[in-house]
């Protein structure tokens, strides 16, 4: 009961703080203000745009592992031998099927090709800079891969090799604007498809450029090969492997292809690997750690602004223990122990810098209301504790001080004051 009482005192007190002097409170509690609002809004955005990236990038796969020529990060500085990542041979149909034959750690296998810039036409509509994949049976389970309407490959299409083609949204659109794609047909280089799949609707992402299911197609691997094989460049086929849920960062996934691969193309104890193997973590780990530099210095600067607003609560507390001197000897002459005393300019310090923390977390909610092109900033509830929880701490390391002062006070000595 007697902390109920402490904390009811202690918000009037507070209360009538800001109503004797509006002014002067309102200015010392602007710090805090503005610090919580430069923190919070930093975290925000940061999350935000490291959530907006993550979605950008979603076509990479969620613990999915690529086979294939580049590594995706090279460590040998400036002088990197191009040529060698060049020349080492593409992944082949052989090596698909060894490994889905034996591979113990993964999940799902599949062979992947892409090639983009590829036209769609169906009678007088036709869609430019289309991505079109050459796809094996499993890559439904190694991507997602949305179907709106239709269906993915069976297994049929797929070793017969038959014109059959899932679109995004953007392409049946563009193609059939009154609808009914399902089971039409398509021309690609010439060729007739039929559409087994429409995609649902992705949206645009953060970045320009980057792949998006929207403008997206899938054909089956062998019908990919038979259009594009005889090119200058070859189909250049990349293997997407599907790690396990219990194989944290595909460590073990990792090691097995490693020694499968070396084992398939003959290579020798001596000889380096002719291939990369690149993980979806690694781009994951790369983004959060960039993320994770911008928010630090982010709070640095809002740390500066809070530490100002901690000294102007400071100060509003030294002023109304000054104001209240001859109340608190009164308090204790009537039997109020130091603890009750200390605990109530304790809590109001708390309060003050709680008002101020919440003023800067309501006008980061106001952010959240500005439009920002494809980048939404959502205040998650995290991070609203997190305001919450430092105007709390600043609460209590300024507020410590005079609470302490007031709470050794002599009463005697305290009464007589003025």
């Amino acid at each position: 009961m007697i902390y109920i009482r402490l904390v009811f005192e202690s918000f009037r007190f507070a209360m009538q703080a800001l109503r004797s002097n509006l002014l002067r409170t309102t200015l010392s509690l602007l710090g805090v203000t503005i610090g919580i609002f430069a923190i919070i809004s930093v975290f925000t955005i940061v999350d935000s745009l490291e959530r907006s990236i993550r979605q950008s990038m979603s076509f990479v796969g969620e613990r999915v592992m690529y086979v294939e020529k580049f590594p995706w990060i090279f460590s040998g500085g400036p002088d990197i031998p191009w040529w060698k990542y060049q020349q080492r041979p593409p992944a082949t149909t052989r090596e698909y099927k060894f490994l889905e034959e034996n591979l113990e750690n993964a999940e799902a296998i599949a062979l992947v090709s892409r090639r983009g810039g590829n036209i769609l036409k169906h009678r007088n509509n036709s869609i430019s800079g289309i991505m079109l994949q050459g796809v094996t049976q499993h890559f439904n389970k190694v991507a997602e891969v949305p179907i709106a309407e239709g269906r993915f490959f069976t297994q049929q299409e797929i070793e017969g090799s038959r014109n059959v083609i899932i679109i995004g949204h953007d392409i049946a659109e563009n193609l059939y604007p009154n609808g009914n794609a399902l089971g039409s047909d398509l021309r690609i280089r010439g060729q007739k498809f039929t559409v087994v799949g429409v995609m649902e609707k992705q949206g645009a992402g953060l970045f320009e450029g980057l792949p998006t299911n929207d403008k997206n197609s899938y054909t089956p691997f062998g019908t990919f090969g038979k259009m594009f094989a005889s090119g200058p460049r070859g189909i250049q086929p990349v293997l997407m492997i599907k790690g396990l849920v219990d194989d944290p960062g595909m460590q073990n996934l990792e090691y097995e292809v490693r020694g499968k691969m070396r084992t398939i193309r003959g290579l020798k104890p001596y000889q380096e690997d002719n291939f990369a193997v690149n993980r979806s973590e690694m781009m994951a780990d790369q983004i959060s750690s960039l993320f994770s530099i911008i928010g630090f210095a982010g709070a640095i600067i809002g740390g500066f602004s809070i530490l100002i607003g901690g000294f102007g609560i400071a100060n509003i507390m030294f002023v109304s223990v000054k104001e209240r001197t001859n109340i608190i000897g009164i308090q204790k002459s009537l039997g109020a122990k130091n603890f009750f005393i200390l605990f109530q300019f304790l809590f109001e310090s708390v309060f003050l810098s709680l008002i101020g923390g919440g003023v800067g977390i309501l006008l980061v909610s106001l952010i959240t209301f500005i439009p920002m092109g494809s980048l939404e900033v959502i205040l998650t509830p995290g991070n609203i504790l997190l305001g919450l929880g430092v105007s709390v701490v600043i609460g209590v390391l300024s507020g410590i001080i005079p609470a302490v002062v007031a709470s050794h006070l002599d009463p005697v000595i305290a009464i007589r004051s003025k």
